[in-house]
């Protein structure tokens, strides 16, 4: 198949098996070697080892030594050592055949030794993939459907597919190829001992994009090029981030002004109450129950907020995003001025709040961001 066939019609869309991809394919690397580079301070590299009977996962990373693989069971374990091609010149040959992809986008060829039933489970990968098979067989089984549920299992260190169902099964000699695409359900299970090199592709997340490029322009702006209001009308309610505020903002930074839980107003309420000398509050350290200070308000605990606990709030709908501490929360408008214009509240203030609003205050409690001060001292 041309290159440009393929980058038509499978890349970063469908899978596709190639069979004989490499034939009469001599691995670069004897399972020897592999171990061997596992042992290795600087080589990057993990066993997963799973108990069938309980299906229980573990996972350990190296360097390992030659008793760590005495002591491992006959089968259903799995060795991977990352950035192979980086520590042997002939993994790093088998590069020469994906030249018809740009070389910044290859990010490494990561081998994987297994014995009978070795595996790290059905899981999904973000970045595309070619899975060489070098020595022996492993069966892979993946799945195509769309709908396929991709929530991951909370028991396992490893990402694992909760609900895994195939809708493809092949089994790989040394040779053949599997490429998958990004967000494609897979499961590969050795039969037998195999060794399957890995050719993974960069694929930078959206999240990492924006980070490390903002972290780039902020190098390069002047100390003296802040936020300023110069002109602004007078505050009208305490602690208010008003829409002036944003539309600022949003001149400043160069980026649109967009409302709602991913917009600026949304990050700012939070960046601007977090203290400027990254001073952090301490929590409680025995919570309150909801009845616990239901009974301190009652004997006329005021609350007074922490005086290291900023605070500030933006509209959000017809409701506020209250912003404390670097946290933010959901509330009225009412409840939000109210926390900001005011260091100390009467205990009858806040009995008199709805109790989704008393339950608000009682987490800012919790958090250390009020505490309790006066009030009867109870008689029990």
């Amino acid at each position: 198949m041309p290159a440009a066939r393929f980058l038509r019609d499978y890349w970063q869309q469908h899978p596709l098996l190639i069979r004989r991809a490499f034939p009469d394919f001599v691995s670069p690397i004897a399972a020897d070697d592999l171990g061997g580079l596992a042992c290795e301070e600087m080589a990057l590299s993990r066993l997963v080892v799973h108990d069938r009977a309980r299906d229980h996962w573990t996972t350990r990373s190296g360097p390992f030594t030659e008793q760590d693989f005495a002591t491992l069971p006959t089968a259903d374990w799995t060795l991977l050592v990352q950035d192979v091609d980086k520590w042997d010149a002939d993994v790093a040959a088998l590069l020469d055949a994906f030249d018809f992809l740009p070389a910044w986008r290859i990010d490494d060829v990561m081998v994987s030794y297994a014995v009978d039933g070795g595996s790290v489970g059905a899981h999904v990968d973000q970045y595309d993939v070619f899975l060489l098979q070098g020595i022996g067989r492993r069966r892979w089984r993946i799945s195509t459907d769309p709908q396929a549920p991709q929530a991951v299992r909370d028991d396992v260190e490893l990402k694992l597919l909760r609900c895994f169902e195939a809708t493809h099964e092949w089994l790989l000699e040394p040779g053949d190829m599997l490429y998958l695409p990004p967000g494609v359900p897979h499961h590969g299970i050795a039969e037998g001992e195999c060794l399957t090199l890995s050719v993974g592709m960069r694929a930078p997340s959206r999240a990492e994009l924006i980070v490390d490029h903002a972290e780039f322009v902020a190098e390069r702006l002047a100390e003296t090029d802040r936020y300023g209001d110069a002109g602004m009308a007078p505050a009208q309610r305490a602690g208010e981030i008003d829409g002036a505020v944003i539309d600022r903002l949003a001149g400043l930074l160069g980026v649109p002004d967009r409302r709602g839980p991913d917009g600026l107003a949304a990050w700012f309420v939070g960046f601007i109450t977090r203290y400027r000398s990254a001073q952090w509050v301490a929590p409680r350290p025995r919570p309150l129950t909801a009845g616990a200070l239901e009974s301190r308000l009652a004997r006329g605990a005021s609350l007074v907020r922490n005086p290291w606990s900023r605070c500030a709030w933006t509209a959000e709908g017809r409701g506020a995003l209250l912003g404390i501490g670097g946290a933010s929360h959901r509330c009225s408008r009412a409840l939000a001025e109210r926390l900001c214009a005011a260091p100390e509240i009467a205990a009858a203030e806040v009995l008199a709040l709805a109790a989704e609003e008393r339950e608000l205050v009682r987490a800012l409690v919790n958090a250390g961001h009020y505490g309790l001060a006066g009030g009867r001292r109870s008689t029990r």
